[in-house]
C-alpha cells in the first residue's frame, strides 16, 4: 500500500496510507452490520495494508468507535476521530438516527463545539476506542448540509472558534493529539476556518471528485500554500462514480439527478475508451493534487475493501485525464500527475 507523509511545522511526521478506512458504514449505516461482518471487514482492511482509520462519535452513535477498539487492539495505526457532538443515553424508541443507523446504542446526539464539549468528546472517544491517543481530531460537520441556514452555521462556527478551536490548540500544544482540522461536506466553511486559524488537516467529503472540482478555485490552493493536508472522503459521490450511470445510482445520499447521470455516462465512456474502470479513475483523481494525503471511501465486507484496494493500486493513463479535460469534463487547472 502506497503511503504519503505529512509534517507541518516540524511537529512530527504522520504517515497516511493513500487508501484510508472510513468507519461509518461498519457501524450500521443504512442496514444492520453484524459483529462478524464488521470484524471480517476490518481484517480485510488490515490485510490490504490500510493503516489510516477515520471514525467519529456520530457513526453508529458510538458503535464505530467501539468496533474500532477491538479491530485495532494491539496494532499500530493512524487514527482520526471528531468533536462537535456529545452522545447521551435515551430509550430505543427515542434515539437519534432511526431509519439511518441500525443495531446501534440508544443515544441522542447534541451539537457542542465549546471548549468543555471538545474535551469531553475526546475523553469519551478515548474510552470507546480503547486507545491511549487519537492522532487527529476533526471538528465535525461545520457546514450548511448539517446546520441548515447560513445564520445557524455562522453561530456554530463562532462557537467553535471561541471554544473548541482553543481546546484543540491546547491539546496539540501538549502533544495529546498530533494534528487537528475539520471534517466537512463543503469546502467553503473549511476555507473560512483556514483563513482564521492554525489548522493542520481538513477532511473534505464529496467536494473534490471527478464530478466536482470547485474547491480548486481557492480552497485547495490555500491548503497547498500553507502546507495544510487534505483527506478526501466520498470520492465516489455516494456511489455514482463507482456504479456508473445506472438506474438507482446515488449522488450525495439521494438518487442521482439526470444531469449527474449524463455527466457520469460521458466520463464513463471516455474511461472505457482508455481501458480504465470508472471507479479507478474516481479514486485516483483526488490523489493527483499535492495537498491530498489519503482517500477514504466507505465499504462493508471484504469484497468492498478489496475492490477499494484494487482502485488504490490502479495506474491511470495520462491520456485519459487529457481526454476528460478536452471534453470539458475535468477542469483545466486540475492537477493530474504526469499527464
Amino acid at each position: 500500500m502506497k503511503t504519503r507523509t505529512w509534517d507541518r511545522g516540524g511537529r512530527g511526521a504522520l504517515t497516511f496510507t493513500e487508501l484510508g478506512f472510513g468507519a461509518a458504514p461498519i457501524a450500521g449505516l443504512y442496514r444492520p452490520v453484524s459483529e462478524a461482518e464488521a470484524d471480517a471487514t476490518f481484517a480485510a482492511a488490515w490485510e490490504a495494508g490500510i493503516r489510516y482509520y477515520d471514525t467519529a462519535p456520530l457513526y453508529g452513535l458510538g458503535l464505530s468507535e467501539t468496533r474500532l477498539n477491538r479491530a485495532l487492539r494491539g496494532k499500530v495505526a493512524l487514527v482520526s476521530s471528531k468533536i462537535g457532538r456529545l452522545l447521551t443515553p435515551t430509550t430505543p424508541e427515542t434515539r437519534d438516527g432511526l431509519g439511518k443507523w441500525f443495531g446501534v446504542p440508544a443515544r441522542r446526539e447534541r451539537y457542542d463545539y465549546s471548549y468543555d464539549g471538545t474535551m469531553r468528546s475526546l475523553e469519551f472517544s478515548l474510552e470507546r476506542t480503547g486507545l491511549d491517543r487519537i492522532d487527529i481530531l476533526y471538528a465535525h460537520d461545520l457546514d450548511l448540509f448539517n446546520h441548515g441556514t447560513p445564520e445557524a452555521l455562522q453561530a456554530r462556527l463562532d462557537e467553535f472558534m471561541a471554544g473548541g478551536y482553543q481546546a484543540l490548540l491546547s491539546l496539540r500544544d501538549q502533544g495529546v493529539i498530533r494534528a487537528f482540522g475539520a471534517g466537512v461536506n463543503e469546502w467553503q466553511p473549511a476555507q473560512w476556518l483556514a483563513e482564521r486559524g492554525d489548522f493542520d488537516i481538513f477532511l473534505l467529503a464529496g467536494r473534490y471528485t471527478l464530478l466536482e472540482q470547485e474547491a480548486l478555485t481557492s480552497f485547495l490552493p490555500l491548503c497547498a500554500s500553507r502546507g495544510i493536508g487534505v483527506v478526501v472522503g466520498g470520492p465516489y459521490n455516494s456511489g455514482v462514480l463507482a456504479t456508473g450511470a445506472r438506474p438507482g445510482a446515488f449522488y450525495n445520499y439521494d438518487p442521482a439527478q439526470d444531469w449527474v447521470l449524463a455527466r457520469v455516462a460521458a466520463i464513463e465512456a471516455i474511461c472505457a475508451a482508455h481501458d480504465t474502470r470508472l471507479v479507478d479513475a474516481a479514486f485516483q483523481f483526488p490523489l493527483c493534487h499535492p495537498a491530498v494525503l489519503s482517500v477514504i471511501p466507505g465499504g462493508v465486507g471484504p469484497e468492498q475493501v478489496q475492490a477499494n484496494a484494487r482502485a488504490a493500486a490502479a495506474v491511470i493513463p495520462g491520456a485519459l485525464w487529457s481526454a476528460l479535460k478536452s471534453n470539458g469534463l475535468l477542469r483545466e487547472d486540475a492537477p493530474v500527475g504526469d499527464a
